[in-house]
C-alpha cells in the first residue's frame, strides 16, 4: 500500500510516530517503583532513616508556618527541634546527678 506524496487525508502509516523517543522498555509503574527503590538505596547510604507521620492538618499547617519563618524543610526543622530537646535532657542530667 504506497501513499501519495499529495494525500493529506491518508494517515501516514510509515512516518515517525510524533512525540519524543521512548527512552525507556518500562511502564511510568515500574519505572517509578524502581526510581523509589533507588532514593531508598541512596538515603540508606546516606544514613538517612524515613519516619511517617499521621496528624491532624491544622499541625501541619502550624509546622509549614514555622519552617516558612526559619526558611527550613519540614525534617530540617523537626531535626533541629529534637537536637534541642536532646540538649537540654543533657542540661538537666548535668545538673541534677541522681
Amino acid at each position: 500500500m504506497a501513499k501519495a506524496s499529495t494525500d493529506r487525508n491518508t494517515i501516514d502509516l510509515f512516518g515517525k510516530a510524533p512525540g519524543r523517543p521512548r527512552t525507556s522498555t518500562l511502564n511510568r509503574k515500574d519505572q517509578l517503583k524502581l526510581n523509589k527503590r533507588a532514593q531508598r538505596q541512596k538515603e540508606k547510604k546516606l544514613g538517612l532513616k524515613r519516619l511517617e507521620l499521621v496528624i491532624e492538618q491544622e499541625a501541619i499547617n502550624t509546622l509549614d508556618q514555622l519552617c516558612e519563618m526559619g526558611g527550613l524543610k519540614r525534617s530540617e526543622w523537626l531535626l533541629q527541634q529534637i537536637e534541642n530537646g536532646a540538649k537540654q535532657l543533657k542540661k538537666r542530667s548535668i545538673k541534677s546527678p541522681k
